[in-house]
This record gives C-alpha cells, structure tokens and sequence, in this order.
C-alpha cells in the first residue's frame, strides 16, 4: 500500500516529494524514488513549507503527524493499517489505567512512534529477560507487538510475561503482520531441508532479520541475507531456500533465481493464499477521486463510461517496475 501510495505522490506533484523516513526499508525501493525526486528526511522541520510530504508505512509520532499537518503542505499518512491497529491499542489501553508492554526493537521506526503514543504508559521489551528486569506495578497489564516481529520471538516474550504479570490483556486479533508470519511458516517448512536459505531484504528491515533467524533456528547451517543478485556466493550448492522480506520487490526474487540457475527447477512453497487488501490512504483517495473527477469533466466522459484506478489489483512490484523506466 505504501509504494502504491508514494507513486501516486509522485506522479501527481512535481518534484521535490518528501518522505519522512523511508517509506519501506529496502535499499531497491528507496534508491528508485530518490531517483524519482524524493527526499527522505528524518525530521519534518527539512521539509520546505507547503512542499508534498507522505509519512512512512511505519507509523509516526502523534507530534510529527501533527507538525507535518502544520506546515501547509499536502501530508499523506502511509502508515499501515496494521500498525495503526497497534496505536489505537495503546492508545485504549493507556486510556483505561494499564501498563503496555510493548515488544519491540528498540529505535525500530515502528517502535519508536508507537512508544510515542503513551510514553507515560508503555514499557517497551525486546527478550525475555526485558520483561524480568520491569517494576512491579499495581494496574492490569497489556502485552502488544511491533508487526514486523518473528512469531517465535514474540511468543517468547508474551509467555514471559504472562509468567511474571498473571493475567494480561492482549487483542483478540494478533498484531503480527500476515505477510511477515506466512514468509516464516513457509521458510519454517523447508529450511532444515536446505542446504544453505538465501533471504533477500534490506539489513534494517525487522521482518528480513527475523526470516535470517527463522531460517536459522529451523536447522538450516547456511544462511544468507543479500540486498541483490550480485552479493550472491558462488559457492551454493544443493538445495537451496530463497525467501524475501515483505518490502522487497518480486524483480530481487527472480534475480536471484535467475543467477542461481537451478538445474531441478525451483517449487514453490505457499502456505496460505494472501487476499488482504489495503486501499490507498485517506489523503490520497481524495487527491484521486478530484483528479478522476476533473479528466471525466474536461472529456466530457459519460457517467456509465467512467473507470477508477484499478488500485486493488495492481500490485506494488508492479508499480516499482513501471517506475524502473522513468527512474533510470
């Protein structure tokens, strides 16, 4: 949703656009916007007044999001509508006397605007042993997730602190991203079965680090992580796992199988089929439907005759790929 979004951003504006923090961590995606005329900043107080500024999927501050609002530009929020979840969590539970428990990585973009919600409220741990050295406290205790974390690191910590809480609250409905934890369950399936597991991502991306550690602790002696094709070892023999964190782009999957060159063939391995569906944010649906709305007006377009962007079907690989041509 993210990518889709930012495109939009930059083909509806003249460049400069503006980004706070990258908008998926994966070195491909945000080279190919910068050469778009993107600028990431890492404070909105860079952003010229009245310049475009899209917010990161990761979720941002309370205050930057509305700092960004002040500055008069065109803001979009491209946060995710999971981690949104997580904020309004917080931010209920925080609101009701509890103490949150917040698993995360410390300085994670995501953590960071999440603690950020109710800083007074919220404790944040990584590891068990975090959640060992807390303060005893007197209010009911609620345990959330950064989405982008291994479902075996999160249920570690969830565990401990069960054991050292009682009975805490946690949602009915998992934090975790689904397209984080089916990579996992299905690199899980085949690792110990590999001789070495390729995973492609970014190194500051958390769901690429978990599937490096997932792989790892699935019985698989070799495992690689790799930005692209050409940090490939041309050692790998047997079989060998390929998997890609959730924001790395499909053309880095077939690259890397492209310079692989297996003789047998690949197989695919799928756990469950992914029909979530995100649509573009609030700020941009908007923007889209006055921009729809002006064409079919100037070509004097009959109402029967009218056609949307076909958003829902077109995914963010997609779109990366069109830009390629533009970019380069």
């Amino acid at each position: 949703m993210a990518i889709k979004a930012l495109a939009w951003l930059v083909r509806s504006f003249p460049p400069p656009v503006y980004c706070y923090h990258e908008i998926v961590h994966n070195r491909l995606v945000v080279d190919r916007f910068e050469r778009l005329g993107v600028v990431f900043v890492d404070d909105v107080a860079q952003v010229p007044a009245g310049r475009p500024l899209m917010l990161s999927a990761h979720g941002s501050a309370p205050e930057v999001v509305s700092q960004a609002r002040q500055r008069g530009g065109y803001v979009v929020d491209a946060v995710c509508p999971l981690v949104t979840k997580v904020h309004h969590e917080v931010r209920v539970r925080a609101g009701k006397g509890f103490r949150v428990v917040y698993v995360g990585h410390e300085g994670h973009d995501e953590a960071v605007g999440t603690m950020a919600v109710a800083p007074e409220s919220i404790s944040l741990v990584s590891e068990p042993a975090d959640v060992d050295a807390l303060d005893d406290v007197d209010v009911p205790v609620a345990v959330l997730a950064q989405t982008t974390l291994s479902h075996r690191d999160w249920s570690e910590v969830a565990d401990a602190a069960k054991d050292r809480f009682g009975d805490v609250w946690m949602p009915g409905r998992s934090d975790l991203c689904f397209a984080t934890t089916n990579r996992q369950s299905a690199l899980a399936e085949i690792a110990a079965r590999c001789d070495a597991v390729v995973v492609i991502g970014s190194a500051n991306s958390s769901n690429t680090m978990a599937l490096a550690k997932v792989a790892a602790e699935s019985g698989c002696e070799q495992v690689l992580r790799v930005n692209a094709a050409s940090e490939l070892p041309d050692n790998l023999f047997g079989t060998v796992g390929v998997t890609a964190g959730a924001s790395a782009p499909e053309e880095l999957v077939e690259a890397v199988i492209a310079k692989l060159a297996p003789h047998d063939g690949t197989t695919e391995v799928t756990i469950t089929d992914e029909d979530e569906y995100f649509p573009p944010p609030r700020e941009l649906r908007d923007l889209l439907g006055a921009m729809e709305a002006a064409v079919h007006a100037t070509l004097a377009v009959a109402p029967a005759a009218r056609v949307s962007a076909a958003d829902r079907t077109t995914a963010a690989s997609d779109v990366l790929a069109a830009l390629a041509a533009t970019a380069y």
